[in-house]
């Protein structure tokens, strides 16, 4: 009996264009994402790493190209299935009056009807990330007294939630202090190597995008190259995408972005 061969990649796309009105953001792009990695889009601003990652989500019409879903391109998905298999974590968190634990649970909608009662299973999932994303304290409180960075966990715990096999993140750590920001780095290369999932994000301090397995480079002229940590920097491909020298050092096994300040006085 054949057997069917595995998907080359969890997501890809291939020739994608993008934009807004007249304004062409990103054209003939094709990447490929590989299966229980934590991809980094990075770039400087306006080069496009939310609009890529919107469309990698389903959340955009491309101008040209397709996206695909193992294999499988993402407009033939039926809702339902893909909302089990992809989540989407936006930049922007709104407040509401919402509970962070409803919040939390919305997560769950993919895997039943929305009348449907909450099970056992439900409760041991919502409880179990909110735990991992710090936010099961804030469980009966209103999103709408939390801050920022606290909103952001919750709708972190909600993604995580879906218990999807991709997630797409647009800036995770935003709002969050540098230490919550260590933390949610360490809780995607968990997903990513401990549980398999495939992870692609955005993330705007460099040397939190160096933690990451590979990183998508984008620049002012579109997609630079996409490579493990050591080939982009072997490439100098984050100097070629930010239009200046940008300089990165290694320490204890850690990749470091080191800002050029200048001597004093010069």
């Amino acid at each position: 009996m054949h057997k069917s061969s595995p998907p080359t990649h969890a997501l890809s796309c291939r020739g994608l264009s993008l934009g807004y009105g007249q304004r062409l953001v990103l054209q003939d792009v094709s990447i490929g994402i590989e299966r229980g990695t934590w991809t980094a889009v990075v770039g400087p601003n306006g080069a496009g790493k939310s609009t890529l990652l919107r469309a990698l989500a389903g959340l955009m019409v491309p101008r040209a190209g397709v996206v695909q879903l193992d294999d499988k391109p993402l407009t033939s998905w039926a809702p339902r299935a893909r909302g089990q298999r992809l989540a989407w974590l936006a930049q922007a968190v709104p407040a509401s009056e919402l509970r962070a634990y409803t919040v939390v649970a919305l997560g769950r909608l993919a895997h039943g009807h929305w009348l449907s009662q909450e099970t056992a299973r439900d409760r041991a999932i919502i409880e179990r990330v909110m735990r991992a994303t710090g936010s099961l304290e804030w469980a009966d409180r209103r999103l709408s007294t939390l801050s920022g960075g606290e909103r952001q966990r919750v709708h972190l715990a909600r993604m995580l939630a879906v218990e999807a096999s991709v997630l797409v993140l647009d800036e995770p750590t935003t709002h969050l202090d540098p230490p919550h920001q260590e933390d949610i780095v360490r809780l995607l290369r968990s997903q990513a190597h401990g549980c398999g999932v495939t992870v692609v994000s955005a993330i705007h301090d460099l040397s939190l995008a160096l933690a990451a397995d590979q990183l998508i480079v984008l620049g002012a002229s579109g997609l630079i190259g996409q490579g493990t940590v050591a080939q982009v920097l072997e490439r100098d491909w984050l100097s070629v995408a930010f239009g200046e020298p940008v300089a990165v050092i290694e320490a204890d096994g850690q990749y470091l972005w080191r800002p050029r300040l200048g001597e004093p006085g010069a």
